[in-house]
């Protein structure tokens, strides 16, 4: 699988929010997010998500709320005629020490497991720095957009060989235009 392209939730397809997206109402997705998913998913691309959900381990909401947060996103994806591939979310807490929550890369890997797939040279979308070590960590293309906390991330200076979109639809943009 050659066109995989890996993304971060919150912050690059929906918008973020410093008190957790802890409901389907609070669930908005970043303008032209969902058309960028459906545009890279007719061209081919495979498009899997990795999301940290430390709010599940807070008690803020739980699992049928993350369920139907993605049912909602794979439906108005299939709306535009695209699909999501797997979602993968790490349920813990930050202080849990489980290998999943970024930084740490096991959702990468959980999803290269999925699709037999190297992650050598994968884009991975995020907009925090947790995002791009996580990528770094097993090969993948970082990638930092400057929705949800993308800004204040870029403000902080980013690991070298990171690539920078103002937002998903600029990414979908560029990785349409390399076909």
């Amino acid at each position: 699988m050659n066109k995989l392209l890996i993304l971060d939730r919150d912050g690059v397809i929906n918008q973020d929010s410093d008190a957790y997206i802890k409901s389907l109402a609070e669930w908005i997705p970043v303008p032209g997010a969902i058309a960028a998913i459906a545009r890279l998913s007719r061209a081919g691309w495979t498009v899997a998500v990795a999301t940290n959900q430390s709010g599940l381990a807070r008690g803020y909401y739980d699992l049928a709320t993350l369920e139907a947060m993605h049912a909602h996103l794979r439906q108005l994806v299939a709306e535009q005629g695209g699909e999501v591939g797997l979602i993968v979310h790490c349920p813990h807490g930050p202080d849990d020490g489980c290998d999943c929550r970024k930084p740490h890369p096991g959702m990468l890997k959980q999803i290269a497991e999925h699709y037999a797939a190297d992650l050598a040279g994968v884009w991975f979308v995020g907009d925090s720095s947790g995002d791009l070590e996580a990528a770094l960590a097993v090969d993948c293309q970082p990638i930092l957009v400057k929705t949800g906390k993308g800004e204040r991330t870029l403000a902080q200076g980013l690991p070298a060989g990171t690539l920078l979109f103002d937002d998903l639809a600029a990414v979908a943009d560029h990785l349409l235009q390399q076909e």
